[in-house]
């Protein structure tokens, strides 16, 4: 496992009105779905990164609790929490992400009275 990491805590964005923990497993699940945060790369600890977003450390560790839970963070004793290797794991939570951005996309599509496919069509078409 790489010993450094690559991540900036800092690239996080906040909505007040949700659960903390909520958005960072959203975003680093992205990261993760996206290759921004690679297999093997190194997170910050806990720690680190409650004080660098000035959040409640349980808050950050709940999140890593819940990413590990996923099969996307590996923990080793004494070496740091990593973005697992698993390419299988990775597969199947980008899946996930793309199932969730599809049911979202036909929720809107139907809440204006069309099919998903009638919403992709109206949005390619030429003005």
């Amino acid at each position: 496992m790489p010993s450094t990491y690559v991540w900036n805590p800092g690239q996080f964005r906040i909505d007040p009105a949700r659960p903390l923990y909520e958005q960072f497993v959203e975003q680093i699940r992205a990261m993760i779905a996206k290759g921004t945060l690679a297999p093997g790369t190194r997170l910050p600890s806990v720690r680190e990164t409650a004080a660098s977003l000035r959040v409640n450390p349980t808050t950050v560790m709940k999140a890593y609790q819940e990413l590990e839970r996923l099969d996307l963070l590996v923990s080793f004793r004494g070496q740091g929490t990593f973005v697992t290797e698993d390419e299988e794991a990775i597969r199947r939570s980008r899946k996930e992400l793309a199932i969730t951005a599809v049911r979202q996309m036909e929720e809107l599509a139907a809440s204006i009275g069309l099919t998903l496919k009638q919403l992709i069509e109206l949005s390619e078409e030429k003005e």
